[in-house]
Parts: C-alpha cells; sequence; structure tokens
C-alpha cells in the first residue's frame, strides 16, 4: 500500500509522557495521522479497480496494510488513553473512515457468525478437556494401592458417661476398647523430682 511503516514513527514519541514531549513529537503524531486519514480518505475508483469477484479493493489492502503494522493497535490506545484525548477526533475520522463501505448489518451478522463459530469451537474444546479429565481420574483410582484406612471408626460407649449427661464416644479402634480410661490421651502430671516417692 505504500504506507511504509507508520507504526515505527509514531511509537517513537509514543511512550513519553505528553507533559515531556516536545512540539516536534506532537507535530509528528498528528502529521501521521492525518496521512492515514488523508489515505484513507480517497474515494474508490470502480473503473480502476476492475477484480475478480471477492478479489479485495484497494480499500480493504489499505485496512490490512495498516492492520499488519499494527497501526490498529496504536489507534485503539489513543482512542483508549485518557491522557491522549487530543487525538481523539483524528482516531474517530480514521475509524469512521475504516468502515465507510461496509453495512452495519452484514458486520453485525458477520461478528455474530463468528462469535458463534467461536464459542462452538469453544465447548468443543472443553468437552474434550472434560472427557480427558474424567479419563485420567479413572486411570488414578484403578491405580490407587489397597492401603488401609487409617479412619477406625467412632464408637458410643453406653453405659459409660461423659461430662453432663451423654455417653462416652471413643475414638479409637474396639481392639484398644480395654484399655480405655477417662484420662485417656491427657498429658499425666509431672510429679517434681524431690517430691518423687522413693
Amino acid at each position: 500500500a505504500g504506507l511504509g511503516s507508520p507504526r515505527g514513527a509514531l511509537t517513537a514519541p509514543m511512550p513519553q509522557d505528553w507533559e515531556q514531549r516536545q512540539e516536534e513529537d506532537t507535530l509528528l503524531i498528528e502529521r501521521i495521522l492525518l496521512l492515514v486519514r488523508n489515505v484513507l480518505h480517497v474515494p474508490p475508483d470502480p473503473t480502476e479497480e476492475q477484480g475478480v469477484d471477492g478479489d479485495a479493493s484497494v480499500h480493504d489492502r489499505v485496512l490490512w496494510a495498516l492492520h499488519i503494522s499494527g497501526m490498529d493497535d496504536l489507534l485503539k490506545f489513543l482512542a483508549s488513553a485518557q491522557a491522549e484525548q487530543q487525538w481523539a477526533l483524528h482516531v474517530l475520522e480514521i475509524i469512521s473512515l475504516m468502515f465507510r463501505d461496509q453495512n452495519p448489518e452484514e458486520l453485525a451478522v458477520l461478528g455474530q457468525g463468528q462469535a458463534a463459530a467461536g464459542h462452538g469451537e469453544d465447548t468443543q474444546e472443553l468437552e474434550s478437556l472434560r472427557q480427558r479429565e474424567l479419563a485420567e481420574r479413572r486411570a488414578r483410582a484403578l491405580q490407587r494401592t489397597s492401603r488401609h484406612s487409617r479412619f477406625r471408626g467412632s464408637y458410643v460407649l453406653q453405659g459409660l458417661k461423659a461430662i453432663g449427661d451423654h455417653d462416652v464416644v471413643f475414638h479409637k479402634g474396639l481392639h484398644n476398647l480395654k484399655s480405655y480410661s477417662h484420662d485417656l490421651g491427657k498429658e499425666p502430671r509431672r510429679v517434681p523430682r524431690r517430691r518423687q516417692a522413693v
């Protein structure tokens, strides 16, 4: 399209804060934006553009060159950055010229079709990931060893009263029931050595 790379010329003064920019940088940015606007403003000439049906027009090729050079990302940045509001009208004019020959209904239907196609692909990918995860879970469940659980159960000892009127709940195995006492699990009181029995 013969535009060169306007992105390179624009990104050099862009990272600077707007307060630190020189007047030359501001003029350079404005000139580049005006150049892009003027290139997009050129009306189509049907006699010159005699291509095959479905062939991209000159306007579409210019838009593609802007996209490849990254100029569209810069325009989005200029449109959304709070500190770059001085370029808002230039950016708005460029965007309106980008969509000059487009029908809004066709663009809306095309966007919905792409979104639906993308949604369908996403759901298929998610479903395949879910199936793979289920298969991995099944494989892990089959590989588990037959190790005995450490949980031995809880038992209520009827006839032995705990604090209040409740029955004692015993959390050890039944084979330990013979050695049960209310002091089970408590630390024994330590007797100083001088008071211990000889």
